[in-house]
């Protein structure tokens, strides 16, 4: 008998992948998925067209908030992954309350209908950015947790609530803490689709501050397969970082992006830094590497190359996001509450 799991934010970035992972050549195949996405500007169901056609497959349009919706879908499946997340840090200094109405109490909605069905495992995914700057060493899983945006408190506040479930109920609760991701169908607002769709259109990009903040970069794929370790063989009640292995200041992977899209420095544009812009992140992935086996697959360079690659052949994906949004140009980059990129 299949397990049916339900996947919420399963349209967006991060979620569509998985499900393709699931689904497709290579995946479990005892497993069935409904995806609930609310089809925000960032979720896209293109992004499941190599899936849609699966039986397997059903997808609901609807709110992690909608208590009624949400048990209805929790009461027919047997697991939970809960992805749908709001998710761009601009946009949470701009409007924090869509973050916290998400970020936590969609997530409360969604452990208190899997807890009263008794669906479980349930697996959270959060962020390395929870754990807030880190100036030395790496955040292990028992670090504080230390938000410094709305988007990353939010995230951290859902996080905790889901713990708590673990601990008050006995509920089978697992928690990734992922970092950076880049890879296909990222929506560009983020630094990768961002810079790669600016610079194939001939535009320059927008470069924070002094441009040495520094992030751990991880392949999506590499992190949908750490986040299904966690799912088939994580321990109920657990946190897992999921790292990538490659640490890289904003100045380094610009230098990257430039030259996988055959331009020079000359476009880059410097820009006033956000505020309260974290210098470093840094996560420790022993514990799911000795544990579950987990170990990156993806090379920065091999993965940046293979990402730019996908762009530069699916601009039927995101030149319509572009055209709704318009164009992002360096010099129309604000630092605080204006997000980098327009809502659609």
């Amino acid at each position: 008998m299949s397990t049916r799991i339900l996947v919420t934010g399963g349209a967006g970035f991060i979620g569509s992948h998985y499900v393709r992972g699931l689904l497709g050549p290579g995946g479990p195949g005892d497993v069935s998925v409904v995806v609930l996405d609310r089809l925000t500007y960032a979720g896209n169901t293109a992004n499941l067209a190599a899936v849609a056609d699966d039986p397997r497959l059903a997808f609901v349009r609807g709110d992690v908030c909608d208590a009624d919706l949400v048990d209805s879908l929790t009461r027919d499946v047997d697991q939970v992954v809960h992805l749908a997340a709001e998710s761009h840090v601009d946009r949470s200094l701009a409007d924090g309350g869509a973050f916290v109405r998400t970020n936590v109490l969609g997530t409360q909605t969604l452990l208190d209908a899997a807890l009263r069905h008794g669906t479980g495992p349930f697996v959270y995914v959060s962020t390395d950015e929870v754990y807030g700057s880190v100036s030395a060493g790496s955040s292990t899983e028992d670090s504080p947790l230390l938000p410094s945006s709305p988007y990353s408190a939010s995230k951290a506040a859902g996080d905790l609530v889901a713990l708590s479930y673990a601990a008050s109920h006995g509920m089978d609760v697992r928690v990734t803490r992922c970092s950076n991701n880049y890879g296909p169908h990222q929506y560009p607002e983020k630094i990768v689709p961002l810079f790669v769709t600016n610079l194939l259109d001939g535009l320059r990009v927008p470069l924070y501050g002094d441009g040495t903040h520094v992030r751990d970069w991880l392949h999506v794929d590499d992190h949908t397969r750490g986040i299904e370790l966690v799912r088939t063989r994580g321990v109920p009640g657990e946190v897992y970082n999921i790292g990538g292995g490659t640490e890289l200041s904003n100045t380094d992977l610009t230098a990257l992006l430039l030259d996988a899209c055959g331009a020079g420095p000359e476009m880059v544009e410097r820009v006033a830094d956000r505020p309260g812009h974290d210098r470093r992140y840094s996560v420790d992935w022993t514990k799911i590497r000795d544990t579950l086996g987990y170990r990156p697959r993806y090379g920065l360079a091999a993965g940046i190359a293979e990402t730019v690659e996908w762009y530069r052949i699916n601009r039927d994906w995101w030149e319509p996001l572009r055209a709704a949004s318009g164009p992002v140009r360096a010099e129309d980059a604000a630092p605080s509450t204006q997000p980098l990129t327009a809502t659609l």
